[in-house]
């Protein structure tokens, strides 16, 4: 009965947490509005979405997410000093081909996510096999070096948690 109800309980749990920070009110009618959401959006949404992700690891998807709002913050800071105090003819915007070993939809997902989210960085494009992803950059003096920043900081966790 749960399972049909809620047929995505990560989404579910997701869905009321998300709704309380967009309210910032810890209420009775946020709380039924949130239940409400996390009913009905995961029902709506789970033809579309037939299989589960596999998780290996959920300890290892909370450093991740710990991990991205970390870097967002620093992400943030790195910005600010480009935009507010670089000359714009020092700034050296690329665009940089990520090639990606991720097989899982969900995974692939989550790392454009990362990317976009943080600031100064922005997933453009997928290829058409799914095996690489286009960045833009910002400020990118060693576009190798953001690359494989990509690869080793975001990647390699997420073949842990979803492979």
């Amino acid at each position: 009965m749960f399972r049909r109800l809620y047929p995505h309980p990560y989404l579910s749990l997701f869905l009321v947490l998300t709704w309380f920070l967009l309210v910032n009110q810890w209420k009775l009618g946020s709380l039924v509005m949130a239940i409400f959401l996390a009913t009905v959006i995961p029902l709506l949404t789970a033809p579309y979405w037939p299989h589960r992700p596999r998780l290996n690891s959920m300890p290892a998807l909370l450093s991740y997410v710990l991990l991205v709002v970390w870097d967002v913050i620093v992400a943030n800071v790195q910005v600010a000093k480009i935009v507010l105090f670089m000359p714009r003819d020092r700034i050296q915007s690329a665009w940089i081909r990520v090639p990606i070993e991720l097989k899982s939809p969900e995974a692939i997902a989550l790392l454009a996510g990362t990317i976009t989210m943080t600031p100064g960085t922005v997933t453009a494009d997928m290829s058409a096999c799914g095996r690489v992803l286009l960045i833009h950059s910002l400020h990118a003096p060693d576009p190798d070096a953001i690359r494989d920043d990509i690869k080793s900081r975001y990647e390699s966790r997420l073949k842990r948690i979803f492979e």
